[in-house]
């Protein structure tokens, strides 16, 4: 096999595309089925596109994530209504989480939001994650929590502004006794954290299966050891260009 060239770092400030954005988007619908992070038809991956007013890519309600295709995501407003011709309906009650952090955060560009087995688990326990290896200690102090309230939806408004209040300036969130959430300023920022923040939750579960006791660090070799993670609009590039030439080597619909 032929190697490809050495990818290019983005530079920060580029405006990528509606269609750039879509082909992502659309990516990262099919990376999450690939790595077992749906739940059948629901939750959602959404994106702001660029231009006046508030719209965001979503996926059109009942396709599998392994189905999406960058031309079948669906433009809709704050309220999560289309506004644009599609065949296929959206959940307006699914993108109410999604758009109160979109429309509260500008790098909140991207939005991701999962039901995995490890992500709930975690989500029902009260010391959310723990500093048990260096993946979970790079998400010391940058994990936010909201406490359950019923399935979010568009009867419980105020829910909203508490979900933004709790999340404040992190790049996760665990919906207690729900699921997970991550941002970014782009998808594939928003997938790096997802992609850690889930093996954090799988690797919690496999310690805790052990029954050995569990071995902490101390308070400030995990703030030393966060500050060493870098973040900027870039993170998780390198990674991303590396998934999306898997997905255009195996499934090179997506961007159809």
């Amino acid at each position: 096999m032929t190697l490809p060239a050495p990818p290019v770092k983005p530079d920060p400030d580029y405006e990528s595309t509606e269609q750039e954005l879509r082909e992502d988007l659309a990516a990262a619908y099919r990376l999450f089925a690939v790595y077992g992070m749906t739940d059948l038809v629901y939750t959602h991956l959404s994106m702001r596109i660029p231009g006046e007013g508030h719209r965001f890519l979503v996926n059109p309600y009942g396709l599998l994530f392994e189905e999406v295709t960058a031309s079948s995501l669906v433009v809709v407003d704050a309220e999560g209504k289309a506004v644009q011709e599609t065949s296929w309906p959206v959940n307006p009650a699914g993108f109410v989480i999604h758009s109160a952090v979109h429309m509260a955060r500008d790098e909140a560009r991207c939005v991701m939001h999962t039901h995995t087995i490890a992500g709930m688990v975690v989500a029902a326990q009260e010391g959310g994650i723990l500093p048990l290896n260096q993946i979970s200690i790079g998400f010391h102090g940058r994990v936010a929590i909201h406490e359950y309230e019923g399935v979010a939806a568009d009867d419980n408004l105020s829910e909203r502004e508490r979900i933004v209040g709790d999340l404040a300036d992190k790049p996760c969130l665990i919906l207690r006794n729900h699921g997970l959430l991550t941002v970014g300023w782009t998808v594939a920022e928003a997938f790096y954290w997802m992609w850690y923040l889930e093996q954090a939750c799988r690797i919690q579960l496999a310690a805790q299966a052990s029954g050995a006791k569990l071995s902490l660090p101390p308070r400030e070799v995990s703030e030393r050891t966060v500050a060493q993670f870098t973040t900027d609009k870039t993170k998780g590039w390198l990674a991303w260009q590396a998934l999306r030439r898997k997905l255009d080597r195996e499934q090179p619909d997506y961007r159809s």
